[in-house]
């Protein structure tokens, strides 16, 4: 599958998504952008629809967004992208592909006037070390496998009183930033949820709920919350799932002539991961320098060989030797299993990445597994209605004429091939109008900071 080659999506909101994706969905296929309008066109007609839709409270904030967004529109051809591309060359990026990326700086400085270079695993003392074993001694009681996510020790933890709950996240600027529902018991999410926004509080941070799912919305409406809607997320009935039928003809092609061509499946357990850990971080340094990016975090998995090694590998080997693999999380009580990170050779097969997918699918499903998790399809299923949200009409915007930036169909197009069920998810933060703040803290910390975001 070809890859989307843009070194810097046209704004923080692009950021935001992009940055937030798991490495599969960077490889799904890219459609045409013969349709997309002109970037100004876009920005220019959601203008009164943000005036007549935001709240008094957030106008402001939300003409200044919209000015940083179309500053760099307007001035396309002058001074300030002449100025913009002399600072991209002097650091090696390429400033016909940056147009619009000074944007997010220019949000970024004004918002705070502080850039964080990028954090990863942090110094884990006596006590973090106790907290991380006592989370991920929970995990197989969750029913969501991606709550192994806390094992990449870069998150703080906040336990219920009780020990059996607790809630991952980082601070990143004025933001504390909470991933996915709260681990544990539903009675338990509501204390949990009121403990995190005091904490949040104490610390002069404004809580933020990153990828909540529709069981956390009633919370919102409880603690005063604005829940924006990002996108959906696949999730695969494995219990049902099968490649019988004429539905899936073009997807058993697709399998069938990779196999035919060389590619074989291997499961890997996660006791024999270690002895192919040195092939694992070859083909993921190679995929890294392909696509010009640097490794991520905090909702996404990082190539660390203690967390690679810590569940069980698919790979996909060609005359031997691996060429695309991902790692998979598989501790739950409900049977839940998710993709986290996917790596591959670039032009190995352009069936290479259905096979494994299909293949993964088919192991779990003998394995007794009942879904399996393949992240989310950002932008996706938003509303446009008259009395939507203003969030909604410019991400609906970014989706329907954003290709030539990220290939957001594409995304939802190489997933929907499973024939998933679309789960929403939600971004939860305290306030009204469009939580431009928060957006740029958490495009950040998953991001590694600015000096991260610059190299993808």
């Amino acid at each position: 599958m070809d890859a989307n080659k843009r070194s810097i999506p046209f704004c923080f909101v692009v950021w935001f998504m992009a940055s937030s994706l798991n490495d599969a969905e960077a490889t799904a296929p890219s459609p045409s952008a013969d349709r997309a309008k002109p970037l100004s066109v876009v920005f220019l007609s959601l203008i009164p629809k943000l005036i007549l839709r935001a709240p008094r409270a957030g106008l402001v904030l939300g003409v200044l967004a919209m000015v940083a967004l179309l500053g760099p529109i307007l001035a396309e051809e002058n001074l300030l992208k002449l100025g913009w591309g002399l600072v991209l060359a002097r650091n090696g990026i390429d400033a016909t592909e940056s147009t619009l990326g000074l944007s997010m700086v220019l949000g970024v400085i004004a918002s705070r006037g502080l850039v964080r270079l990028p954090r990863r695993r942090r110094d884990q003392d006596a006590e973090t070390v106790d907290d991380l074993a006592r989370a991920v001694a929970l995990l197989p009681h969750q029913r969501n496998a991606s709550a192994g996510l806390v094992r990449l020790g870069d998150k703080r933890l906040l336990f219920s009183d009780c020990g059996q709950g607790f809630i991952m996240y980082a601070r990143q600027g004025r933001s504390l930033v909470a991933l996915f529902d709260p681990v544990g018991p539903k009675h338990l999410w509501a204390p949990l949820v009121e403990k995190f926004i005091a904490e949040a509080r104490r610390s002069r941070s404004r809580p933020v709920f990153y990828q909540v799912s529709a069981d956390f919305l009633p919370l919102t409406v409880d603690m005063r919350l604005q829940a924006l809607k990002l996108g959906e997320q696949a999730v695969v009935d494995l219990t049902t799932f099968t490649l019988a039928g004429g539905d899936w003809l073009k997807l058993r092609r697709s399998i069938n002539r990779a196999e035919r061509d060389g590619l074989a499946f291997e499961f890997v357990p996660a006791d024999a991961v270690a002895a192919i850990l040195d092939e694992l971080q070859a083909v993921s340094d190679t995929w890294l320098c392909a696509h010009q990016a640097a490794e991520k975090g905090f909702s996404l998995g990082t190539f660390d060989r203690d967390y690679v090694a810590a569940g069980p590998v698919a790979v996909i080997r060609l005359d031997g030797k691996i060429v695309a693999f991902a790692t998979l999380m598989t501790a739950s009580s409900s049977g839940d299993a998710f993709i986290d990170l996917m790596r591959h050779v670039p032009g190995v097969h352009r069936g290479m990445m259905d096979l494994l997918f299909v293949k993964i699918m088919e192991t779990l499903k003998a394995d007794g597994f009942r879904t399996l998790n393949l992240g989310m399809a950002p932008l996706a299923g938003l509303s446009s209605h008259r009395r939507a949200p203003a969030w909604n009409h410019v991400a609906r915007q970014i989706f329907e004429h954003g290709e030539r930036f990220y290939n957001f169909r594409g995304v939802r197009a190489f997933k929907e091939k499973f024939d998933p069920d679309w789960q929403p998810r939600y971004l939860a933060v305290a306030g009204q109008g469009l939580p431009i703040l928060s957006l740029i803290d958490v495009t950040l910390l998953i991001g590694g900071g600015l000096k991260g975001l610059t190299r993808k």
